[in-house]
């Protein structure tokens, strides 16, 4: 019987976890391919311990199989890996992340509060909360105060904050573009034309919301990231996880992907042929279209 994800995984395993399963799935992988300790250790950003861990739970599930002497190999093709990945969409990050951003987001939670409160208020030991806020403190939407104290700052809480997140994005996501020091990384490249192709051929219609929104942050923030301008690439980066805060409240509101991954192939094409000025369009128009989609059409705040 395969229990919940987060029964027998910390949440940094859980999230590791979640990553090994968004990786199999966005490549594609088949059963018998084979996944490389070392690799995924570098593709996630963490050592190699955790992701034995998280190795070893999808051995579990079912869907990965290990040999002693050559390590591990799917045993389903990535296809057929829905039901593990919908475990991990039923809780998408640290729970105790979430509960802070869901106590902020409903105006629960103060702009300026300490420790000692936010321990009483989630039932947490200091070195537990101090971890979770300093993720935040990254992210930046809170920063520390004198002594125990933290100041919340502005969130996507309203669609007024949402819709300004997305003229803020036409503004310098296409100026990225445009930008004199753009250079495109030929591996990114095919590696976002595979995952939006897969998207568009079908996959908007079995991958988990979470992984849509996922491959959607990816092709942004890839394309922001050949703009090789450090605002620009940060800027994307910070509205992308305010808007990941809410998106994953609305996880199970799922919505078809397939058009706006459809559209992203087209910016694609455009800046693999450098015809960076069309592709700029493209963007700003893609990212108008989302704006109106999402902020006038279906309010993701009902």
């Amino acid at each position: 019987m395969t229990l919940h994800a987060t029964q027998h995984l910390s949440p940094l395993q859980s999230r590791i976890a979640r990553e090994i399963v968004a990786i199999v799935r966005r490549e594609d992988k088949k059963a018998g391919d084979h996944l490389a300790e070392s690799l995924l250790a570098e593709q996630v950003g963490t050592s190699r311990s955790p992701v034995q861990v998280a190795l070893r739970y999808l051995v579990a599930q079912g869907v990965l199989q290990q040999d002693p002497n050559r390590g591990y190999f799917l045993s389903q093709d990535a296809k057929d890996w829905g039901p593990v990945a919908e475990q991990f969409s039923t809780q998408p990050d640290d729970p105790l992340y979430l509960a802070i951003a869901e106590a902020r987001q409903t105006g629960q939670l103060p702009d300026e509060v300490n420790e000692a409160e936010l321990m009483r208020r989630f039932d947490v030991a200091r070195s537990t909360l101090r971890k979770v806020l300093a993720r935040i403190s990254e992210e930046g939407w809170a920063e520390p105060r004198v002594g125990h104290g933290w100041c919340f700052q502005t969130m996507i809480e309203s669609p007024e904050a949402y819709e300004e997140s997305y003229l803020f994005r036409q503004a310098i996501e296409p100026t990225g573009i445009l930008s004199p020091s753009f250079h495109v990384q030929a591996d990114e490249l095919r590696q976002l034309q595979h995952e939006q192709k897969l998207i568009v051929d079908g996959g908007f219609a079995h991958m988990t919301p979470i992984e849509l929104f996922e491959a959607n942050t990816r092709f942004h923030e890839k394309v922001a990231g050949w703009s090789n301008n450090r605002f620009i690439v940060q800027s994307v980066k910070r509205v992308n996880q305010l808007r990941r805060l809410v998106e994953y409240k609305q996880a199970a509101r799922r919505a078809a992907r397939q058009s706006q991954a459809q559209e992203h192939l087209h910016i694609l094409e455009a800046i693999a042929r450098q015809d960076f000025m069309t592709a700029a369009a493209l963007m700003r128009s893609h990212l108008d279209g989302a704006r109106r989609a999402k902020v006038h059409g279906k309010n993701v705040f009902d």
